[in-house]
């Protein structure tokens, strides 16, 4: 089956452009920009990767991205993940950057958006991969750092589709960015937020109600709320799962204690996807195959899926329908 997942089309909609960075280019772009890191080797960076909470990971999350300075270091950055995503079969990315993360060490958010952005230009050109970004805010920041975020991405509009909310999650319920989400609703971009993570399934409730997200990241504690299941499977509102994240988060104990298939089962729109692979282990295929091989899933729950990430994704009908038909002809294809 791993043959079958490594030629299948997919879209990748949660991904975040500053977990791709690999401990090779870390120390690399830390070396022309004469960055000290606490770390020698690129072995001494991957002992680092052993989180015990989201928390423990965003401290050394935060930490990496420090080497991330000039337009061509998120240039590269963003490269080196479409290379990877070309390698698995995406057809699609729609990516996530935290520019409160960068402007607050001093970056200008035009030198962040301009270096994603003409990777993806690029990316496009080279492999085919279309594309969408989304900026998130730091729900661990106060919503007054939002708006002056907000504010900064408004210049760049053509370049961002939407808006996010990720970082920790506990004790930082969608509630407190209520406001600023509908003012970048106003400003006409689309809303997602990451909710029932490490959180519980309120959070998932407030994003949809509050903030009204197009697109539920992560959502695994949705099955708290069987209310809720049955809303979000009816309203077709996707959740982009990311099994290995909540594995090495320790979101779940071990793999096959994950409720993917229990989510399927009650009829949710899931998204495979890998967050952030260089921390987590793994891209989009290894995340399609942790879950195949544990839960035993045939190519047609695979393939549904898989054009359940095109469905998802905010581009139009049309593209959506020659996608899913590049998924019917890879199947017959490949039997």
């Amino acid at each position: 089956m791993n043959n079958f997942i490594k030629g299948l089309p997919k879209a990748e909609l949660h991904l975040h452009i500053e977990g791709t960075l690999e401990p090779e280019l870390m120390l690399e772009i830390a070396g022309r920009n004469g960055i000290k890191l606490p770390y020698e080797s690129v072995e001494e960076i991957r002992n680092a990767y052993n989180f015990n909470s989201l928390q423990e990971f965003l401290d050394i999350y935060f930490d990496g991205m420090k080497v991330l300075i000039e337009e061509k270091d998120f240039y590269d950055l963003t490269t080196s993940y479409l290379e990877k995503a070309h390698s698995q079969s995406v057809r699609h990315v729609e990516i996530f950057f935290d520019p409160q993360a960068h402007t607050a060490r001093g970056i200008n958010f035009e030198t962040v958006i301009n270096g994603i952005d003409n990777a993806l230009l690029d990316g496009e050109k080279k492999f085919g991969i279309t594309y969408k970004i989304i900026m998130c805010f730091l729900r661990h920041l106060d919503q007054n750092d939002a708006f002056k975020t907000l504010e900064m991405a408004i210049p760049f509009k053509e370049k961002i589709i939407g808006v996010g909310l990720d970082s920790s999650e506990k004790g930082h319920p969608p509630s407190k960015f209520k406001d600023v989400f509908l003012k970048a609703r106003e400003e006409e971009f689309v809303t997602v937020a990451h909710a029932g993570e490490e959180g519980p399934s309120e959070y998932i409730r407030e994003a949809i109600e509050l903030l009204d997200v197009k697109r539920i990241d992560h959502g695994i504690a949705i099955l708290n709320d069987l209310e809720l299941t049955k809303y979000v499977a009816e309203k077709r509102i996707a959740l982009t799962v990311c099994p290995l994240s909540n594995l090495k988060l320790k979101v779940v104990d071990h793999i096959d204690k994950h409720p993917l298939p229990e989510m399927l089962a009650k009829g949710l729109v899931i998204t495979i996807n890998s967050d952030d692979p260089s921390y987590f282990g793994g891209y989009i295929n290894e995340n399609y195959e942790a879950v195949q091989k544990t839960f035993g899933l045939g190519v047609e729950t695979l393939a549904g899926l898989a054009k359940n990430s095109f469905n998802s994704a905010f581009i139009n009908d049309e593209m959506k329908i020659r996608l899913c038909s590049e998924i019917d002809e890879y199947i017959n294809n490949f039997e």
